[in-house]
């Protein structure tokens, strides 16, 4: 079964998308190539991928648009407290914390770059 294995995150202005996601989540950025790359270490504890950081070749997506690309989700400790730290450094919320029943606690925001990015914190008991 083929399976993700990278993903990109497209940046207006790289040095502002860099230091939201160190603050964020702590993960560690490399230029790459001719610079106009940085490949993104998300950390080696439990699954996950890595990734890189591009620079965007086209408009932004526009507030309230629908979503028209790959959503990541990032699992989080304590949402509420992810949610006030990504607010703190820039970040909107798209989507309040909901209940995935089951499975945890869901919400969305919008980086300072407009991206959407999903966090959720595992709970097997949310309903």
């Amino acid at each position: 079964m083929a399976r993700p294995v990278h993903f990109e995150i497209h940046a207006a202005d790289m040095d502002r998308a860099q230091a939201f996601y160190e603050a964020l989540f702590g993960w560690q950025f490399q230029s790459w190539g001719d610079g106009s790359y940085r490949l993104i270490a998300t950390g080696t504890d439990g699954p996950g991928i890595d990734g890189g950081l591009v620079q965007r070749r086209g408009d932004p997506p526009a507030p309230g648009q629908a979503v028209n690309a790959w959503v990541c989700t990032v699992d989080v400790a304590d949402l509420d407290a992810q949610l006030a730290k990504a607010q703190k450094h820039g970040a909107t919320i798209a989507r309040p914390r909901m209940a995935v029943s089951g499975i945890g606690w869901l919400a969305y925001i919008h980086d300072p770059e407009g991206n959407i990015l999903g966090m959720l914190q595992a709970d097997p008991s949310a309903a």
